[in-house]
């Protein structure tokens, strides 16, 4: 391994030991360092730095339950000083904090020795490390190849360690970890915890005379949640996280205070186990081993994680692991990676233990959910309906698998609840895909830094377009943009919403496309740190995490670009040439590469998660074409390279168009390719060969041209189509084409009567208002609907009516669809409504005639059952919409009134 540039100063070297931080990017630093090509004088004076920020982690996580140094930062320091001391055995003396298996615990309770050692566990980082102490326990057993060897497979609470000390089925002493050797006595607190029970219960055959149960006390997120409710009503800042409000709750002085907590407990292993005379051998349960403890516990009230499993074999470790890495935030606590035991209590004595953890099990950690960075500054950004969003731009960040520079803050009032400043030290959560959440500042990173921080004040003007910000409404707590007909961001809101299905159902104009044709600068980089012009994936491992990114000497941003599209009424006139030189900000993904033996190496990629670095790519045109003379030096080197273009990075050469498909097929079907032999890959940042940038663009992407295709088909479009895509407010697919109906072409309605148009069945008094007072205005002259309309009216948009060709099956029910339906989305079901005559409702009422239920109704299956509205599965919605009628109805259906219509 070769130490590599950061910040353009070698790492490793002197200049860059003076200079680390102990902030999180830094720390991040740290496992690009090759140890072995330091000086002894360097190692040490590395070691020293390390060891200091390590020990004052310990003390402020294990003793005042206020870290300032986030998970992800205190294990890579831990591990660097373990790699050092390993390299320079000197370093490693019985005072490093790499021996301590907690921080120093307080003096405000009363010391008590452990019957045994609480030993920590090791940690791993990688799949390959956690393969390699599997492996290991394999060969120090001397285990047949074949023969399974059973595991017990954990989820790692993240949590407070506690041993409890139970003499004769009576609870004695709650004792946490401390240094593994002596911990505090926290008993009375301990009472509290309502999952704990006093005295085992169970025969007492099976009571024995003293035991050792050791577990994690962990704080439910849904008991986190309300905690955090009443210390924001009572005036009191938030907890960070769950863990933080467990551990300064069972830490309480006042026992009372740790009742009011709701804290939780569950037993994961076992230490002193001492039957007694009283049971002699033979007359209770044996323990032989780890899952016949947790069924013992069961017995006796002690609660077990109902999420352990037995595994036999490493792929099933594998899988759990895979498991609770894309569901970890849907069980009942946090958990931060997954404990693997040996089952057998007696082949758990065979293996013993090291001065800290014992070798028969181990941790794997997941990448941290929590980091914390330094929040730069605050800016804001316009929704799509005008709403003004505060962001906190942060100094760029590793968490959960991907760079966070940026996060939402959703509106002035939650930036003062949390109380925030500017210049503060934060702690950014991430879980999974999940978009990045400030969670609040560190205060203790306040001290001797006031100076430095200032309050975030919300702008008077649009950032878009200028205008003056206000809320919508009194007492709203939003701040919007009163700039409807050409803020930018607004536009881009309404264009997405023409092409929409109950619209025009332009194919090929989603999201992305309508942000490149209004808004191509979305998205665009604060900060060059997370500009990758060369970059278009980072390959890893299975389980090894990419190389933290620093932009090559010299990069700048690029300028900024003007928006093709200013107002719907450009649509219809865009042509092919208007979109050559639009590029849109894309981010790059990260893609796990593993390699499958058989008669030919196979090398799979897929990708597993965005790394929050960001590239522009042609929105609308292909890149050029690959010259393979270009490349031809690199020919051999390449191979690997064309691998990654074509399972990867394909979506470039297909635009913005083809980016949401393959960024889906990515996702679910990973990329297959065939070797003759391995390709020995290091996880690497990488530019694919065959993507050489250079001026100009080559040929418009497919998706482009059938995207112009569908616009120019849209001038057919029914005009309640045209009336739904002009976005007038509270007009819907519905009233649309009733409207549409009595008035069959734009001319005909834009002189419309309002009191007439509320007389229409479905319409009413409020829409009738907006539809006329759209019209008034589109008459002014220079009005921007007009402009729109004028537009539309010359391109031919708007003189075709609805043709009805289904028969009215439905005419006069009324239909509530909740849920996910298997076959149809909300929108095709509500039209398959509509175009048999029925109308579509979004509310249950004692006037629905059916509620047709999918997967998660929610609250609309309660309320019709509260007014025995008939409900419908999927099936009975198809046979209905098929034939009028949904069949034989179900019991409880039965039950209800009779079908209603109106």
């Amino acid at each position: 391994m070769t130490n590599v540039q950061a910040d353009h100063i070698t790492i490793g070297s002197d200049e860059w030991i003076s200079g680390l931080k102990p902030d999180d990017a830094d720390a991040m630093k740290l496992g690009q360092l090759d140890v072995s090509s330091l000086s002894a004088s360097q190692a040490q004076r590395l070691w020293a730095r390390l060891a200091s920020w390590v020990e004052s982690d310990q003390i402020a996580y294990y003793v005042n339950n206020s870290p300032v140094s986030s998970d992800a930062a205190y294990d890579a320091r831990m591990r660097c000083l373990q790699a050092l001391e390993a390299d320079f055995p000197s370093l490693d003396t019985p005072q490093s904090p790499t021996h301590r298996v907690g921080g120093s615990f307080s003096n405000e309770f009363t010391s008590v020795r452990h019957p045994t050692r609480m030993m920590s566990l090791d940690d791993v980082f990688s799949i390959d490390e956690l393969r390699e102490w599997y492996q290991g326990v394999r060969e120090d057993l001397n285990w047949p190849e074949n023969k399974p060897l059973a595991m017990t497979s954990e989820v790692k609470i993240d949590g407070l360690a506690l041993n409890l000390l139970y003499r004769n089925g009576v609870l004695v002493q709650g004792l946490t970890r401390g240094d593994g050797v002596t911990g505090e006595d926290i008993t009375l607190n301990v009472r509290t915890i309502s999952s704990i029970p006093q005295n085992l219960g169970g025969s007492p055959a099976d009571i024995p005379e003293f035991v050792e149960i050791r577990g994690e006390v962990f704080m439910r997120f849904e008991d986190f949640d309300e905690l955090n409710r009443q210390q924001e009503a009572n005036g009191k800042p938030p907890f960070a996280n769950p863990r933080n409000a467990a551990a300064g709750s069972l830490r309480q002085k006042d026992p009372h205070v740790t009742a009011q907590r709701s804290l939780s407990f569950y037993a994961h292993g076992i230490g002193r186990l001492t039957w007694g005379p009283k049971h002699p051998e033979g007359s209770h349960d044996e323990v032989v081993d780890q899952s016949q403890a947790y069924e013992l516990y069961t017995k006796w009230g002690i609660p077990v994680s109902p999420y352990n499993r037995i595994v036999n074999s490493f792929d099933e470790i594998l899988e759990m692991i895979d498991h609770y890495g894309k569901h970890r935030s849907e069980i009942e606590h946090a958990l931060d990676g997954i404990v693997v035991k040996v089952e057998d209590i007696a082949l758990q004595r065979r293996l013993g233990s090291t001065s800290r953890a014992p070798r028969w099990a181990i941790a794997y950690k997941y990448p941290p959910e929590e980091v914390n960075t330094e929040l730069l500054n605050i800016t804001v950004q316009v929704g799509r309906t005008g709403r003004i969003t505060p962001v906190a731009i942060l100094k760029p960040v590793y968490v959960a698998g991907s760079t966070v520079s940026r996060t939402t803050l959703h509106n002035p009032s939650e930036v003062k609840r949390k109380g925030i400043l500017i210049g503060d030290t934060v702690v950014v959560r991430k879980a999974g895909d999940v978009i990045p959440e400030l969670v609040g500042p560190v205060l203790e990173k306040r001290k001797g830094r006031e100076d430095q921080l200032r309050e975030f004040v919300m702008p008077q003007n649009c950032p878009s377009c200028g205008a003056k910000l206000a809320p919508a409404k009194e007492n709203d707590k939003d701040i919007r943009c009163p700039n409807v007909e050409s803020c930018p961001a607004q536009l881009t809101e309404r264009i997405i919403h023409l092409a929409s299905r109950k619209a025009f159902d332009i194919e090929h104009l989603g999201e992305q496309a309508a942000i490149a044709l209004t808004n191509p600068e979305e998205n665009r980089p604060e900060s060059v740190d997370v500009y990758t012009p060369n970059m278009r994936a980072i390959i890893v491992k299975a389980g090894q995490e990419p190389v933290p990114y620093t932009p090559p000497e010299g990069t700048e941003l690029p300028p900024i670009q003007e928006p093709v599209l200013k107002s719907e009424a450009g649509l219809f006139s865009l042509k092919i040439e208007d979109l050559k030189e639009v590029t849109a900000w894309r981010q790059v993904p990260i893609l796990e590469e593993t390699t499958i033996e058989g008669e030919k190496w196979r090398t799979i990629r897929r990708k597993i998660g965005d790394s929050g670095l960001w590239y522009q790519a042609p929105a609308f045109y292909n890149l050029p074409k690959f010259d393979a003379s270009e490349a031809s030096e690199a020919s051999e080197a390449s191979e690997a390279a064309e691998i990654e273009q074509e399972s990867a990075t394909t979506d470039d050469s297909a635009g913005v168009q083809a980016s949401q498909e393959t960024n889906k097929s990515t996702d679910t079907q990973p990329a297959e390719t065939t070797q003759e032999q391995e390709t020995a890959q290091e996880p690497a940042i990488q530019e694919p060969v065959g993507y050489l940038l250079r001026e100009g663009q080559g040929e418009p992407g497919r998706n482009t041209l059938l995207m112009l295709e569908e616009i120019d088909k849209a001038r057919s479009a029914d005009l309640w189509r045209v009336l739904v895509a002009l976005s007038i407010r509270h007009l819907g697919p519905t009233s649309a084409r009733v409207i549409a109906r009595r008035y069959t072409s734009l001319e005909a309605l834009e002189h419309a009567d309002e009191e007439e148009l509320a007389e229409l069945d479905g319409v009413g008094p409020e829409i009738a208002h907006s539809v006329a007072s759209w019209f008034e205005g589109a008459r002014q002259e220079g009005d921007w609907r007009g402009q729109i309309l004028q537009a539309w009216k010359a391109a031919g948009v708007g003189n075709h009516t609805e043709q009805i060709t289904k028969p009215q099956i439905l005419e006069g029910m009324t239909i509530v669809v909740t849920g996910t339906l298997e076959h149809f989305s909300r929108d095709s079901a509500k039209e398959s409504i509509i175009e048999r005559g029925g109308k579509a409702s979004g509310s249950v009422s004692k006037k629905t005639t059916y509620v047709v239920l999918g997967a998660n109704p929610g609250s609309k299956a309660a309320k019709a059952e509260s007014l025995n509205v008939p409900t419908l599965n999927e099936e009975q919605f198809k046979q209905l919409i098929e034939t009028g009628n949904p069949g034989e109805l179900s019991q409880s259906e039965e039950e209800g009134t009779e079908p209603k219509a109106q």
